[in-house]
């Protein structure tokens, strides 16, 4: 079975809590604060790797998540940070994330590893915090929460040429015949139903990789047929072998002509990439007279091919040996989908903002002020006030009087609430 584009969920673990804890020993009467600090949680990476070929087992193990970080403990023992978990995928899978679809990564190449959710940072235990003015603090940091996503995996097939053309052009002989791929033939349309790929080795000991596409028809673009199937994986593709029928079974020049409209709707710079057009079946009754015909019309050059009759075979894989040499590698992904990144460490980016979520309610958002927030451990008096301190630094309490905040109105920042006076 050949699986080509899942969607996953991934979770990173959660940073260890720091301890609140004193030395309590006979010979060490002022022993003071000796609460260790949590440990980091697991991450989560996608690794590109060779022994993986399709994304099948990602049918039924489709979240992959961390383990939480251990919580520090006494006489200054940190927790035990817990380890990551690494995903193999297939080379050639395109990583997104599925809420905006935004480009995260292309594992092109074995070995290559990206991070996509971050384990949290472990809290600081209240030893962390002992000054020459708090020799005896009583406050310590939770850890940082784990990131959760879910990712869209797409495998582009890692081809440096790909056969395209209407369904029964003669693709799938055409491979078997120059590869060691044994595709399907038959005397009906869409008898290849998922890409093939093979190697094929020129009598001059040179190769290259060859992929035979499923079986194009108009309006691919949009999905019909096995439309996206076909295009999603021949945006890797350097040079494209454009394969036409001269049988008679439809119109030659019509038939070019379609498939390369449906190359441009789709764009990807599929319409720009070095084309060798392959005139197939000329063995069949009436080919010679189609061939000339469409080669007139066509006003480029076309080699005419018959696997029957293994003629002009070689010609055809040295035309795309010598356009591989000089060929464009485009990306898998439209320039056009990056977003503007805000770089939210600059310090003019705002710290928090504040929403009015009802009349005598309020809620901070931010992403750095939430943060800080998840650090603050509120079980403790000392751990309070340093939520307070922080909150009227950075400029909450006159935020709230812009806003024309009354007395006992509600303030929600993420699961705290507290009650607004002047």
């Amino acid at each position: 079975m050949f699986i080509d584009r899942v969607v996953i969920e991934v979770r990173s673990g959660k940073g260890g809590d720091g301890r609140i804890a004193f030395v309590h020993e006979k010979y060490r009467p002022l022993g003071g604060p000796s609460g260790g600090n949590g440990g980091r949680g697991g991450s989560v990476y996608l690794r590109c790797s060779t022994k993986v070929g399709t994304l099948v087992n990602f049918r039924h193990s489709r979240a992959f998540i961390a383990n939480d970080g251990e919580k520090g403990d006494i006489k200054n023992m940190y927790g035990r940070g817990a380890e990551d978990v690494y995903v193999d995928v297939p080379v050639g899978t395109v990583v997104f994330l599925e809420e905006n679809h935004k480009f995260l990564c292309d594992l092109d190449e074995p070995g290559k590893t990206i991070l996509v959710a971050k384990g949290g940072r472990g809290g600081r235990g209240n030893a962390a915090f002992k000054s020459n003015r708090n020799k005896c603090p009583k406050i310590a940091e939770n850890g940082l929460p784990g990131e959760k996503k879910k990712l869209i995996l797409e495998l582009k097939l890692v081809a440096d040429v790909g056969i395209i053309g209407f369904p029964s052009v003669g693709k799938s002989t055409f491979i078997n015949l120059v590869s060691n791929v044994k595709a399907e033939i038959g005397d009906y349309d869409f008898t290849t139903i998922v890409p093939n790929l093979g190697v094929t080795y020129l009598p001059d000991k040179s190769s290259f990789v060859l992929a035979d596409m499923p079986g194009l028809i108009q309006g691919a673009h949009l999905g019909k047929g096995l439309g996206l199937l076909f295009l999603r994986h021949i945006e890797r593709t350097k040079v494209l072998i454009h394969m036409v029928d001269m049988s008679g079974t439809r119109d030659p020049y019509e038939a070019y002509l379609a498939i390369r409209k449906e190359l441009e709707e789709y764009g990807m710079h599929l319409v720009d990439r070095p084309e060798v057009i392959v005139a197939s079946k000329m063995d069949e009754e009436g080919a010679e007279e189609r061939f000339e015909k469409f080669k007139k019309q066509v006003n480029k050059v076309v080699i005419p091919i018959s696997c029957l009759e293994d003629k002009n075979i070689n010609l055809v894989l040295y035309r795309c040996k010598d356009l591989l040499k000089d060929a464009k590698t485009y990306p898998v992904y439209s320039e056009e989908d990056e977003e503007i990144v805000i770089d939210a460490t600059k310090e003019n980016a705002e710290v928090f903002d504040i929403i009015r979520t009802g009349e005598h309610s309020f809620e901070i958002v931010g992403e750095r002020v939430l943060r800080t927030y998840n650090l603050i451990n509120i079980s403790t008096d000392e751990g309070m006030m340093r939520l307070i301190t922080y909150l009227n630094k950075i400029g909450v309490d006159n935020k709230l009087k812009e806003l024309h905040a009354e007395d006992g109105d509600i303030v929600k920042l993420s699961d705290f609430e507290l009650e607004y006076f002047e």
